[in-house]
């Protein structure tokens, strides 16, 4: 039929647009289905904390969310395991948390921590200075005891028969004393690139507690196994947990750490979040579920050049608040237990049965359950850290109240959405992050139509190796919407090979300008 066959256009003048153009296209499923995280509510917090946490972002052009998750961290890296939350007389928990932050380079993740941590190198200071008469005592009456031990080691050997025995006795009572004599090491709160054996070490030098606050994720690297070959994680979850641990040296007996207490403030990029599911036994044995995590929208591209400068008297009271806390519970050797009211009681009982609900089956925070398993106690941390900071000289002295508690359950909701994100991601088909690539490019391209060879040759070859690679990609953006295969040309008799493949964009990634 040729094309000025009346009959081909018969009718033509009737069809509506959408039948010209095609079917119609319904609305794309979005690949990821959860939508925009929320943001940390930074209100949540006292009110000092909360202004260091704001003043900190708006300077540094950050997300909210690294200042404030570092905020919960500093905090607990001041109170060092020396306060623990006991909810109803069933259970207690310490109040150190591990945090971790996922931004990609280039997001001032130092700045950040270099501005929260300064107060708390500033008191590790002034600790070493305070402290050092002390060592040197040690260190002298050391000296002097090993001496004297010597002495009277060399005096019962060149003893006559009738002096040995006294003599001997003499230099073993002084041998023994030397033994026994210990010099404390200089006060450190706050460590960096540590191996597990290390950190064991370190806790033990402590009085059982550390901090590592690093803006790089190089500590799972060392879970995994950077320097042993094998995963080594035993410390981290004892020292989450507060689980007595043991440490053996060379020449020594071993030393037992009763309640140690490690804090983690971490900032990662997101692939290294997104593999930490991939270390061997890391799930399994609850590393994994210890983790409170975040997932901000970087700010790269959108940032204000020209910000508001954090307040003198921001920064000011900050440090002394953090810093005054830091220096008065680095002195305790007990540990002292915050009580609820009831009414502080009443919302946290109320949070845990909406937390048993959602354990079910069918229940929203199901797919986390190991991670979810631990949120109340860890709001019950979060609200100890919150009290901690919003009554830094006499906390101890006084319970925590319901409106603390409160505050405590909103920074809850806020790691539970990240954390579904989060494990999500852990266990999400290849194909979905293939699948963002694509779609990015057709987007950015605003590609309206393409053959699976065009396609093919404008990927990385580091991401698609094989044309073949782009299968798993597109079969999933067709069932989400996104994309749909044209049909077929009829074949010809004269063969060769067949075309391509071509592929039509849903209008959304063409937009009209």
């Amino acid at each position: 039929m040729s094309p000025h066959d009346p009959e081909l256009w018969e009718g033509f003048d009737q069809m509506t647009p959408e039948a010209v153009a095609g079917p119609v296209w319904d609305e794309p499923v979005p690949l990821n289905p959860r939508g925009p995280l929320p943001a940390f509510p930074v209100d949540a917090l006292p009110d000092w904390l909360a202004a260091m946490t704001a003043g900190v972002a708006e300077e540094t052009q950050t997300p909210v969310d690294l200042a404030g998750c570092l905020a919960l961290a500093v905090v607990g890296t001041a109170a060092g395991g020396r306060l623990t939350v006991n909810v109803r007389g069933q259970w207690s928990e310490p109040v150190n948390l591990y945090t971790a932050v996922a931004l990609p380079p280039g997001n001032r993740k130092s700045a950040v921590f270099g501005l929260m941590t300064k107060p708390l190198l500033a008191a590790e200071k002034a600790l070493i200075e305070l402290t050092a008469p002390q060592r040197a005592e040690a260190a002298a009456s050391a000296r002097i005891a090993k001496a004297a031990a010597e002495r009277a080691e060399k005096m019962a050997a060149n003893a006559d028969a009738e002096k040995l025995a006294g003599l001997t006795a003499q230099a073993i009572s002084l041998a023994e004393a030397a033994e026994r004599a210990v010099v404390p090491v200089e006060p450190q709160l706050v460590a960096d690139d540590v191996t597990a054996e290390s950190l064991t070490s370190l806790l033990a030098q402590q009085d059982g507690r550390i901090a590592i606050l690093s803006p790089e994720g190089e500590i799972f690297e060392i879970i995994a196994g950077r320097y042993s070959g094998v995963p080594n994680m035993g410390i981290f979850l004892k020292g989450h947990a507060g689980d007595m641990a043991r440490v053996n040296r060379q020449a020594r007996d071993a030393q037992y750490i009763e309640n140690p207490a490690i804090t983690m403030g971490l900032a990662v990029q997101p692939d290294v979040l997104d593999s930490i599911g991939q270390i061997k036994g890391a799930d399994g044995r609850g590393l994994l579920a210890r983790f409170l995590y975040s997932k901000p929208e970087s700010l790269v591209g959108y940032r204000n050049l020209t910000p508001e400068l954090l307040s003198p008297q921001t920064a000011e009271t900050y440090a002394q608040k953090l810093g005054g806390l830091a220096l008065t519970l680095a002195g305790w050797t007990e540990t002292a237990e915050l009580t609820l009211t009831p009414e502080a009681d009443t919302v946290l009982l109320a949070y845990q049965r909406v937390t048993e609900s959602r354990l079910r089956k069918d229940g929203s925070l199901a797919p986390i359950v190991n991670w979810a398993s631990k949120r109340d106690g860890a709001v019950a941390r979060i609200a100890g850290l919150l009290h901690l900071a919003a009554h830094p000289e006499d906390a101890w002295t006084r319970p925590i109240t319901a409106v603390t508690m409160a505050a405590a359950t909103r920074l809850g909701d806020y790691f539970t959405a990240h954390a579904l994100d989060v494990f999500n991601a852990m266990k999400a088909d290849p194909a979905q992050e293939a699948a963002h690539t694509v779609l990015t490019h057709l987007t950015e391209t605003r590609t309206a139509t393409f053959t699976k060879r065009d396609l093919f040759r404008a990927m990385p070859r580091s991401e698609f190796p094989a044309m073949g690679d782009l299968d798993p990609a597109l079969n999933l953006l067709e069932d989400h919407g996104w994309v749909r295969q044209q049909p077929p040309p009829p074949r010809t008799t004269r063969g060769g090979r067949p075309p391509s493949p071509r592929y039509e964009t849903h209008p959304r990634v063409t937009p009209a300008a």
